[in-house]
């Protein structure tokens, strides 16, 4: 199910998920849960109509360092590279990832391309003694955590 807004309603999450954003960066917040974790996801991409990937950048703690989009697909997917995951958390001083992509389909069950390149961005920052705590894919009205389903 796809979940259409009107300009007015977009443009309201869009402020939201940006100060909403802004409090967990700057706050230096813990991301304490996978359902804490799937709220905040499911504002900030759930609504879009074209395929995304991101990754949540955290401490050692899992205070969150910083939050970015990574990727930019279509209505059906994302070219996904773990190379540049791995650059950009070695530039952030991360050890660990929050991996988060969404499924315009509105089917959050993760496919096998899902587990694959999960694994292949596992490999590529295990190398640098990082780690990723979850991958969550978001739907309209559902995200599902990989973490939760024993996938990770």
């Amino acid at each position: 199910m796809l979940l259409t807004l009107s300009d007015d309603d977009a443009m309201i999450v869009r402020q939201a998920s940006e100060i909403m954003k802004r409090h967990l960066v700057s706050g230096r917040t813990v991301l304490s849960s996978p359902m804490e974790t799937r709220e905040y996801l499911q504002l900030q991409i759930a609504h879009l109509e074209h395929e995304v990937f991101g990754v949540i950048f955290v401490t050692n703690r899992n205070q969150i360092i910083d939050d970015r989009i990574m990727f930019r697909g279509t209505i059906d997917g994302a070219a996904v590279y773990p190379r540049e995951i791995a650059k950009e958390a070695l530039r952030l001083n991360a050890s660990g990832l929050v991996l988060y992509h969404n499924h315009p389909s509105g089917v959050s069950e993760p496919s096998r391309a899902d587990r694959d390149i999960t694994e292949r961005i596992t490999q590529a920052i295990g190398l640098f003694d990082m780690r990723v705590l979850d991958h969550l894919i978001v739907a309209s009205d559902h995200a599902t955590s990989m973490a939760e389903r024993g996938l990770i």
